[in-house]
Order: structure tokens, then C-alpha cells, then sequence
């Protein structure tokens, strides 16, 4: 349809007023972390905190803490932002379609129709697996390399996507700055990833998973009253001749988390059968001790995409349309689990 004219709107939640727009000066309190400095000073946390880091890097502490008494520069109110998941340029058109734009996306398609309201009210925290320093699972397609964290980015970030069409609130925990959405069968590695909302990644995995972990529950006390789902994708590695189906761990202890895993599960098998019927599909639903899942508050679902090793479930995530298959089938499983848990 031709539109006649569009409004774009620029959604910037608390924007405060300085009288001085130049790089104002404060000094770190005891107790000071970056959130509580720029809310004293009447910044938003989510809209500032990565100018912040920029201004100040050659006077932060390890994973961007503050020193007391140290003097830090406030960034510029009138600087342009960068949209992210949690503000975003809105496009408001005359037939009231509303577009929202997320540059995390990448150029093709950081322009997010939203599409329905299935999702309003859900928060989700998408963890991809490994990244920064730890590439993760590694596995050869011929003369190809295949990282875990590549390819478990790309669905991660094809989800949030989908999630935030049906209204969603959605954090990516695992982020990368310049890596959007790539239709490569052949994803690049690189190791410039963060953990929300903008700390080096750890190469320590126990220091890794709780730095995640941490970002997760720190969002989870701010969001108390919504519903919301921790959601961790992984790719796992196996021999070469063992062909596994996507699968899914909870923690032992949480009877709503085994009941996302199991709704997961069955929209997987119903998505098999419909389109590939007499395939069969062998995807469990187990509980797994891990970190992620035993420390996390929200409710958590660890997922597996795949053997990186085994040439048929290397086409489930190398091919673009399957990783966008994989990332629809679980949005579907998620809008079940909204309307029968929430």
C-alpha cells in the first residue's frame, strides 16, 4: 500500500533538561555504580550508559565500576542516540501501522513492524551462548568453521525480533555492537561481544555465567510485577555420527520452568508434524544443573539447537530461512506458555 506521508517519532522515556549542555562534571560517591550516578543526575540508565562508558573509560574500574571521589563527565543531552530494544524510533504511518527501528538489528532488518499484541505485558531476557572471548562449540562445514556463539546469536537475535512484533519487552543480554541479523550460511566469527548493558565479556566461565546471570536478576527486580522468561540458546557439540533434535533443560526445582520446557517441546513436535510429516522428532525435556538455570529469578528454559559436529543438524542453523524457522516455532511455544502461565 502507498503511504501518504509518515510521522517519525523518537520515544525517549525521562528525558531530562540541563542548563548546561556541555560535558557537566560530578564526583562518584561510596556506593556509586553508573545506574545510581546518572539517575541522581537525572539521565536515564539505558539511554546514557554506553556514551558514559566512552567518556569515561580511562577512569573506570574493572567490568565499568566507579571509583569514589573520582570526577566523571555526564554525556551531552542533545548528542544523538542510538535506538536500542528498550527505546526505539517509532514510525507512525497514516493507515496507523507502527514501525519501531533497532539498530541491534542490522540494516535489513532493524525496521520492526509490529504486527499483533499477543505479547503485551511479557518481558524476556535472551541469552546467547558464550561469546567475547569463548567462541564456544566449534565445528567444520567442509572447509568452514562453525563458532557456537555466531550462530546462537543470529536465532537469539531473530527471536527478539519476533517477540518484540507481538508486543514483548525484550533485553538481550549477550550483545553485539555491530553484528545484526546476517542471511550468511558462513557466519563470521569475531569476539567483540557484551554482556548487558555494556561489560566485558569474562574468558572465566564461572565469572562469565554470573556476570550474565547477575544482568538478568538486576533487570528482574526492576520488572517485578510482569511476567517474564529467561531464555538461553546454545548450540551442542557431539560426535560426528550422533544426529539430535532440538532439546530443552529447566531447573529441577521449577515446576513452571519444566511446564515452558514441555510447551516448547510440543510446539516443535507439532511444528514437525505439520511440515515434515512421518520425520519424527526426538527433542526431550530434561532437568540440568546449571548455572544459568539454578541461580536465574525469572523462569529459565535452556535450549540446544543442534550437534555442531553432524552434517544434518549443521543445516539447521548454517541455512538462514532454518534459523528463521527455529526462531518462529519457539516464538509460538513463548505466546503459549504467556497465555497458559500468565
Amino acid at each position: 500500500m502507498k503511504l501518504a506521508h509518515f510521522v517519525l517519532i523518537l520515544i525517549i522515556i525521562g528525558l531530562p533538561t540541563l542548563s548546561n549542555a556541555q560535558q557537566k562534571e560530578v564526583i562518584a560517591e561510596k556506593g556509586d555504580g553508573i545506574y545510581k550516578l546518572l539517575t541522581r543526575n537525572g539521565l536515564s540508565f539505558s539511554e546514557y550508559n554506553n556514551a558514559f562508558i566512552e567518556l569515561n573509560k580511562n577512569k573506570l574500574g574493572k567490568n565499568n565500576t566507579l571509583l569514589a571521589g573520582t570526577k566523571y563527565a555526564l554525556p551531552d543531552v542533545t548528542a544523538t542516540k542510538t535506538p536500542k530494544l528498550t527505546e526505539s524510533a517509532t514510525l507512525t504511518t497514516n493507515n496507523t501501522k507502527t514501525v519501531k527501528t533497532f539498530d541491534i538489528f542490522g540494516a535489513a532488518y532493524k525496521d520492526v513492524e509490529i504486527t499483533g499484541n499477543e505479547l503485551n505485558g511479557a518481558v524476556y531476557y535472551l541469552v546467547s551462548g558464550h561469546g567475547g572471548p569463548d567462541p564456544g562449540a566449534i565445528g567444520k562445514y567442509g572447509n568452514q568453521t562453525l563458532c557456537e556463539d555466531e550462530y546462537a546469536y543470529d536465532v537469539t537475535l531473530r527471536l527478539a525480533r519476533s517477540l518484540i512484533q507481538q508486543g514483548a519487552t525484550v533485553y538481550m543480554i549477550t550483545i553485539d555492537p555491530n553484528d545484526g541479523i546476517r542471511d550468511d550460511n558462513i557466519i563470521k566469527s569475531d569476539n567483540d561481544e557484551v554482556c548487558y548493558p555494556n561489560l566485558t565479556i569474562p574468558l572465566n566461565q564461572l565469572k562469565r555465567l554470573k556476570q550474565r546471570t547477575d544482568a538478568v536478576n538486576n533487570l528482574y527486580n526492576k520488572n517485578k510485577n510482569a511476567f517474564q522468561r529467561m531464555i538461553c540458546i546454545h548450540v551442542d557439540s557431539r560426535s560426528h555420527g550422533e544426529n539430535i533434535d532440538v532439546f530443552f533443560y529447566h531447573d529441577r526445582r521449577s515446576n513452571t520452568g519444566e511446564k515452558t520446557a514441555r510447551i516448547l517441546q510440543k510446539t516443535f513436535q507439532d511444528k514437525y508434524n505439520t511440515n515434515q510429516p512421518g520425520r519424527g522428532y526426538k527433542g526431550t525435556v530434561s532437568a540440568r544443573n546449571l548455572y544459568e538455570l539454578q541461580n536465574s529469578y525469572p523462569v529459565a528454559v535452556f535450549i540446544e539447537l543442534g550437534n555442531i559436529n553432524h552434517l544434518r543438524d549443521q543445516q539447521r542453523f548454517i541455512i538462514a530461512n532454518n534459523r528463521q524457522a527455529l526462531a518462529n516455532w519457539l516464538l509460538q511455544g513463548l505466546i503459549t506458555d504467556f497465555q497458559t502461565n500468565k
